[in-house]
């Protein structure tokens, strides 16, 4: 079944000339590094015999273990390397690999996407790269790891070769139900791009964010100023992943759970927390700009199926 998407960053119901295709036996992929650098003696054994297991081919430059500072290269050559792969047409797919920091210096250096789908697989860091994707209006971006339990990754297979997956599920804070297309994110990340081009409008949307390391204040501090800035009004929905954090609350703080459903609550629009997604296990993946609906009242957030088009 092939995957509509439309130029203006909502979940497209028409027909347009380019498709996104399911990956299928034969699928080539690329390991991508935008970010940090990682160590050269890496094993990435499971990854490729979980492609092999598919028919698909993952091809593994040496430049993803290449070092320029706490870089994998310098922003220039990381851009490069990610034009190359977006402009081969043999290219079914980018896998990102490394995290740390660095996708949105590729970004503000000029890497620009080319007018075509693809498919592409990562979070953290390179929540900067899907987001980004999604904003320019190309469906493929998937909000996903490449390691964890089997059920994590297939999964994601489901999701690459365009078949139906099971409905997450967290708990119902605000009561309601919710359609729009998903935008997944880690929050750090996504407060950095905003006021930049990289951020999709999110307008009838449904928001996911995740987060880890951060002190529930500096998730507050985070989430104030998208309160402030108007970012959060006419979401259609809003939940929330994980959140890891393992320091200590003072007597009269605000809890990390505390902390999300205060500023989160009062919008208006149907909540969900606690959703297994994020950093650590499991982080089940999910589409970004695919259509789909916040059942708030269950506490479920399920992927609505896709039209086919003849």
């Amino acid at each position: 079944m092939a995957v509509p998407f439309s130029a203006n960053g909502l979940a497209a119901s028409t027909p347009k000339k380019s498709f996104l295709r399911p990956l299928k036996r034969g699928s080539r992929l690329r390991a991508v590094n935008a970010g940090t650098w990682i160590d050269p003696d890496t094993d990435f054994g499971l990854l490729v015999q979980r492609c092999e297991a598919e028919g698909w081919t993952l091809e593994f430059p040496e430049s993803v273990r290449r070092q320029w500072q706490w870089f994998s290269g310098t922003d220039q050559q990381r851009a490069d390397d990610l034009e190359r792969a977006w402009n081969n047409p043999s290219l079914d797919g980018l896998i990102y690999v490394g995290a740390g920091w660095g996708g949105a210096r590729v970004l503000e250096v000029g890497f620009r996407f080319p007018k075509r789908p693809l498919w592409t697989l990562g979070f953290s860091d390179t929540s900067s790269m899907l987001l980004a994707q999604w904003s320019a209006g190309l469906h493929g971006a998937i909000h996903g790891s490449t390691t964890g339990p089997d059920q994590q990754w297939e999964r994601t297979v489901h999701l690459l070769k365009g078949e139906p997956v099971a409905p997450l599920q967290g708990r119902a804070v605000r009561p309601g139900l919710a359609s729009g297309p998903l935008v997944v994110t880690n929050l750090t990340v996504a407060t950095h791009l905003i006021g930049t081009p990289w951020l999709p409008d999110l307008r009838g949307s449904i928001l996911v964010l995740e987060d880890v390391g951060e002190a529930p204040y500096r998730v507050d501090r985070m989430l104030t100023q998208w309160r402030s800035s108007g970012l959060l009004r006419g979401l259609a929905g809003v939940a929330t992943g994980r959140f890891s954090w393992k320091g200590e609350v003072e007597p009269g703080d605000f809890s990390m759970d505390g902390i999300l459903e205060e500023r989160l609550s009062d919008l208006g629009i149907p909540l969900v927390m606690n959703l297994p997604l994020g950093h650590g296990l499991p982080n089940m993946a999910l589409p970004l700009g695919a259509a789909a609906t916040l059942d708030a009242n269950r506490g479920t957030l399920q992927l609505n199926p896709e039209r086919t088009h003849r």
